[in-house]
């Protein structure tokens, strides 16, 4: 069997599960890291791979998965599409989703490529069981509910602050789909936690929750990578009332996003040139394994 060649570009959290996560897969191998900083400083656990600072330096890459922040998701697709590898992302601005999936589109279509984007676990992973949910009881109400834990979106997005240091958020969930946002700073010198606050609530990523930010001495004697989410619809199944189904979990987050990043890097191997999400492509696909053989097992 011929292995899925997969390049990890980024090497932080996400990155550094998602090689374990290509380690622990069978039909995969790795072609490679490509980090800004090349193989300088290159850590002791990737001595066994080579590490690029452009994707461009590695041989027949397959799939290149993007273990980079959101906004930087779209520069590095446009990029790398065009090589004629596949790319997947855990792009995860709700509302810029369709706008970005038809950006892609043709860039994946041109060059006979695949990307999959907002393959995290929410948007991702989540975005399947709602549908589910909601094929279920077609008439109802969703309701996600996130944490208590580590954002790393919105965690990334502090971090990118003018006047901060290194910034951790926690999503608190208050029930019926509703967040408050604990945010936790390590101030420049010279900053103001009251100019830092401003720009973190002006953000998109916190404007529209109760956002509360807060200065620290270390935000790592206070981070935890934990996370989780409980998802609940209540609805109508035909003409039958009060349906109510219940999705939950505790997760260690970047843990969960590489391996969902690796689950769809594999099932982009097996779709038509195109963008999709993860709501279009069937759930099978992302298990290694024939078709048939998991179909004896699972159904």
């Amino acid at each position: 069997m011929k292995k899925i060649r997969a390049a990890v570009v980024g090497y932080g959290n996400i990155g550094h599960y998602a090689v374990q996560a290509l380690e622990a897969a069978e039909d995969f191998e790795i072609a490679g890291i490509v980090r800004r900083q090349g193989a300088e400083n290159k850590p002791a656990e990737l001595a066994a791979y080579e590490v690029v600072k452009d994707i461009k330096e590695l041989t027949d890459v397959d799939v290149a998965i993007l273990a980079t922040p959101t906004r930087s998701c779209k520069e590095h697709t446009q990029q790398i599409l065009p090589l004629g590898i596949n790319t997947v992302d855990s792009f995860d601005i709700h509302t810029d989703i369709v706008d970005y999936r038809a950006a892609l589109m043709p860039l994946c279509k041109q060059h006979h490529a695949v990307s999959v984007i907002s393959a995290g676990w929410d948007p991702g992973s989540d975005s399947i069981v709602r549908t589910l949910m909601q094929s279920l009881a077609p008439k109802g109400l969703s309701y996600t509910n996130f944490g208590p834990g580590m954002s790393m979106g919105h965690s990334v997005c502090a971090r990118g602050k003018k006047g901060v240091k290194n910034a951790l958020s926690m999503t608190i969930p208050l029930g019926e789909g509703i967040h408050r946002r604990m945010v936790y700073v390590e101030l420049e010198d010279g900053a103001t936690l009251d100019e830092v606050t401003k720009e973190i609530k002006a953000d998109p990523y916190f404007a529209h929750d109760e956002t509360h930010v807060m200065a620290v001495e270390s935000v790592d004697a206070v981070r935890d990578m934990g996370h989780g989410v409980h998802l609940v619809r209540k609805g109508v199944s035909g003409n039958t009332q009060n349906q109510r189904m219940e999705f939950s979990m505790s997760i260690n987050n970047p843990a969960l996003t590489a391996q969902v990043l690796v689950n769809v890097a594999r099932a982009s191997m097996r779709q038509q040139p195109g963008c999709y999400t993860m709501v279009e492509l069937p759930v099978i696909d992302m298990l290694p394994g024939e078709r048939e053989d998991l179909i004896k097992h699972l159904v």
